[in-house]
């Protein structure tokens, strides 16, 4: 037998799965529905190539892990081959329980439960199946273990989680600004006071590293026509399940069908096993598929938000400086009503406002320790010289009326 599975990946080349716990888990059926998830959603719409999927980020995440631990062991940093394998274990799994087009279904199907509460439940389920297999990783990936340096390459300003999509993202969209040296910035990792910290002479890849990663969110992640696009849907979802409530029938895969008619809450979702179980069938096909029969709804408002996804007749952006007025949305809502023939409470699916804001670096949350010769630690605030405080802190705030185009 091979001692390792290898993925030909097209951003670090050959990654090798070792057999036993690792290649067990890219095998779980709970890992290969990533392979049916997109990582980006509905930005496609603005960058064609980005199909790429929560599968592939999730074996790249999982591959700058290993990089990492092999770089900060050669370092004299002594890591356990079982808290290497544990934390890799994590890594792999962090996502697991992302759902369809990204954040979009835990703004509509279900409530006050966020992916990172599923992955963990879901983290739980393999682990119980896996006999106690996974009661290391879980402890990292909760911040329970001792080295906490070990939680921080899963979750933190620098973590593998965060290398990954930015260098990923950056290739499938063709945003070349995004890239960020990914092997220099290992690299430079190092460790202090059981606390992540980067060596001083990875100043400048990491002054890149924040920089790149503010261009991808406003080019990419919060681009004005990603954000018009997931409202579309956000909205169809909403109004489907508007009418399931109303107990007209819609037509949806079982799995999509058991959050239209249902409602689920945290607490549901965390104690129904039935629920848990249609939500790890749900993938992006449930919603394509659905979406497809919806263009033929009765219900004018369903039909042509379906529409609008499916042949890319997306919703007009408006980006204001200062809040949308209530004059503003009400004019909107009322153009909506009069021009498709539907009431205004069913123009509201017609249209959306929203406030986005984005900071590069908020120092009270997380920091990006530089470490020096001398061993003194200076934050990327201080030790930068391009960057300062006020701008690396400073929060952008966008407000956006999104409506129909008519």
């Amino acid at each position: 037998m091979n001692d390792s599975k290898i993925i030909n990946d097209p951003i670090f080349g050959f990654i090798k799965i070792p057999h036993g716990l690792l290649l067990n888990i890219v095998e779980h059926p709970l890992m290969q529905r990533l392979t049916r998830i997109k990582q980006l959603g509905l930005t496609s719409m603005v960058y064609p190539s980005a199909q790429h999927t929560r599968f592939q980020h999730s074996i790249g995440a999982f591959h700058l892990m290993s990089e990492a631990i092999t770089s900060l062991t050669q370092k004299g940093i002594f890591i356990f081959d079982s808290e290497g394998e544990a934390v890799e274990a994590a890594i792999l799994m962090h996502d697991i329980g992302h759902g369809p087009f990204s954040h979009v279904l835990e703004h509509t199907l279900i409530n006050g439960i966020s992916h990172e509460e599923i992955s963990l439940l879901m983290m739980e389920q393999i682990n119980r199946e896996m006999k106690g297999e996974l009661n290391l990783a879980l402890k990292i990936f909760k911040n329970e273990y001792p080295k906490k340096f070990l939680h921080q390459l899963i979750s933190s300003q620098l973590d593998m989680d965060r290398l990954d999509y930015l260098s990923r993202d950056s290739f499938f969209t063709g945003v070349t600004e995004g890239n960020i040296g990914c092997a220099r910035i290992i690299k430079m990792l190092d460790v202090h006071d059981d606390n992540l910290v980067v060596n001083s002479k990875g100043l400048y890849s990491i002054e890149n590293y924040l920089m790149a990663r503010r261009l991808m969110y406003w080019q990419v992640y919060l681009h004005k026509t990603t954000v018009s696009s997931e409202k579309v849907l956000v909205n169809a979802l909403l109004r489907a399940k508007q009418l399931a409530c109303e107990g007209k029938k819609i037509f949806a895969t079982p799995c999509l069908k058991f959050f239209l008619y249902n409602d689920i809450s945290a607490d549901k979702f965390k104690s129904d096993e039935e629920a848990q179980h249609y939500y790890s069938l749900l993938d992006d096909n449930d919603i394509w598929s659905s979406l497809k029969v919806w263009i033929d709804s009765d219900d004018k408002v369903l039909s042509i938000l379906s529409n609008d996804i499916l042949n890319r007749n997306l919703f007009k952006v408006e980006i204001h400086d200062t809040p949308i007025s209530d004059e503003q949305t009400e004019a909107t809502r009322k153009t909506l009503a009069a021009k498709f023939g539907i009431s205004a409470k069913e123009a509201d699916y017609l249209m959306s406002v929203d406030t986005i804001q984005k900071d590069m670096y908020n120092v009270n949350d997380d920091r990006i320790t530089i470490l020096y010769k001398d061993n003194t630690l200076k934050d990327i605030s201080e030790a930068s010289e391009v960057m300062n405080i006020s701008l690396l802190s400073k929060k952008i705030r966008k407000y956006y009326l999104c409506y129909q185009r008519f």
